[in-house]
C-alpha cells in the first residue's frame, strides 16, 4: 500500500496485530493548563527531576552531565492513563530537543516524561543503559501519583535514542524485589515502543559508526558489539513495537529498522513499520513535510488500536 511516497508494512495478524509528594522534592510539572505553566521556567520547560537525587551510580563528576534526570509533561487529562518515556536522538554524544514530541503527546491525553542520559565520551555502557532502566522503574513506581497505570509506560527513542529504547525492551528486569531503594523493586519492562529512524545494530555493514563509537569506546570486543545489537536480543516477551523510519536515511541506514522488525516477527511481537521511501535523518514529527507528517497520525492510530491513547 502506498501513500504520499510511504511503503506500510501493516500489522500482521497474530505477530503483528502523589505529584504534591514529588512537588516537594523540587519537580515543577508541565500542565495543559495556564496556572501550571506559569510554574514553569521562562522558556516553558518544568524542572528536571534527578533519577538518582543523591547522585547516579558511577557518576564521575557533580556537573550537569553527571546527572540523568526526566522532565515530566502532565497533560490536562489522561483518559487511557498513559505514559511514555522519550529518548532523544543525538548519537550518544549530545541529545536533540524534543519537548515538541512532549507537546504531542500531551495534547492526545498521554503523559511525556523526557530523559536526559549521560553521554560518551564521558560515559559508556552500560551506564546510558542504567539511566534508561532507572527512568522506567522511576515512572512505574510514581504511576499513581501522575495518573498513570503501571502498566500503560512505552518509551520512545530517535535514533541513538531509539537503539536506547530498543536495548531496554531487549534487556529488562523485573526489578530487585529486596533492594532497598523501591524504585529498584520495579521492573524496568517498557509496555510498548516507538522507535523512530533507530539505531539497532553495532554490527557492520549497516552500524552508525558514531553511535557504536561514542557507546561502547574506541575499540569494542565482538562479544561487546553482539551484547549492544539490539535485533540479536528480540524475544517474545519484548513489548509491541511501532517503527517508522525512511529508505533515503543516509545516517542510520534503513535495514537497521528492517532487521529489528524481523526479529520481532520471527519471535511473534505484534509489530508494524512505517517506510517512507524519502526523506532525511532526523526528521521528527515531520512538520512542514507533507510526505513524513502523516506518520504521527498511524503512530496515534496504533496507540489507540491498543488501548495507549484515547479515541478522537
Amino acid at each position: 500500500m502506498r501513500r504520499c511516497g510511504l511503503l506500510l508494512v501493516g500489522a500482521v495478524a497474530t505477530s503483528m496485530s502523589g505529584v504534591a509528594g514529588l512537588a516537594q522534592a523540587g519537580v515543577v510539572q508541565q500542565r495543559g493548563s495556564a496556572a501550571a505553566q506559569q510554574t514553569a521556567s521562562a522558556a516553558n520547560v518544568p524542572a528536571p527531576m534527578l533519577l538518582w537525587p543523591g547522585g547516579a551510580p558511577g557518576a564521575l563528576g557533580d556537573a550537569d552531565e553527571d546527572k540523568p534526570s526526566l522532565t515530566v509533561y502532565l497533560p490536562a487529562a489522561n483518559p487511557t492513563r498513559t505514559a511514555v518515556v522519550i529518548a532523544p536522538g543525538g548519537g550518544y554524544y549530545h541529545l536533540s530537543p524534543v519537548q515538541d514530541v512532549a507537546n504531542w503527546l500531551n495534547a492526545r491525553g498521554v503523559a511525556a516524561f523526557v530523559l536526559k542520559y549521560r553521554l560518551g565520551m564521558r560515559y559508556h555502557n552500560p551506564v546510558e543503559l542504567e539511566d534508561a532502566r532507572r527512568a522506567i522503574r522511576l515512572v512505574r513506581a510514581h504511576a499513581a501519583e501522575y495518573g498513570v497505570a503501571p502498566d500503560h509506560i512505552g518509551m520512545w527513542g530517535f535514533s541513538a535514542g531509539g537503539h536506547l529504547a530498543a536495548t531496554v525492551g531487549t534487556k529488562f528486569d523485573a526489578g530487585n524485589a529486596s533492594a532497598a531503594d523501591a524504585i529498584e523493586r520495579e521492573s524496568c519492562r517498557p509496555d510498548f515502543l516507538v522507535l523512530a529512524y533507530p539505531v539497532i545494530t553495532m554490527e557492520a555493514p549497516y552500524v552508525h559508526t558514531g553511535s557504536k563509537r561514542y557507546l561502547l569506546g574506541e575499540a569494542p570486543t565482538q562479544a561487546e558489539l553482539d551484547a549492544m545489537s539490539a535485533e540479536l536480543h528480540v524475544t517474545a516477551q519484548t513489548p509491541p513495537t511501532f517503527l517508522y523510519v525512511t529508505t533515503d536515511d543516509q545516517s542510520v541506514p534503513v535495514m537497521n529498522s528492517v532487521m529489528f522488525y524481523s526479529a520481532l516477527v520471527k519471535a511473534g511481537v505484534p509489530a508494524e513499520m512505517h517506510i517512507f521511501q524519502h526523506g532525511a535523518h532526523g526528521s521528527g514529527l515531520g512538520v512542514g513535510n507533507p510526505q513524513l507528517s502523516v506518520w504521527p497520525d498511524l503512530l496515534i492510530k496504533w496507540m489507540r488500536e491498543r488501548g495507549y491513547a484515547a479515541a478522537q
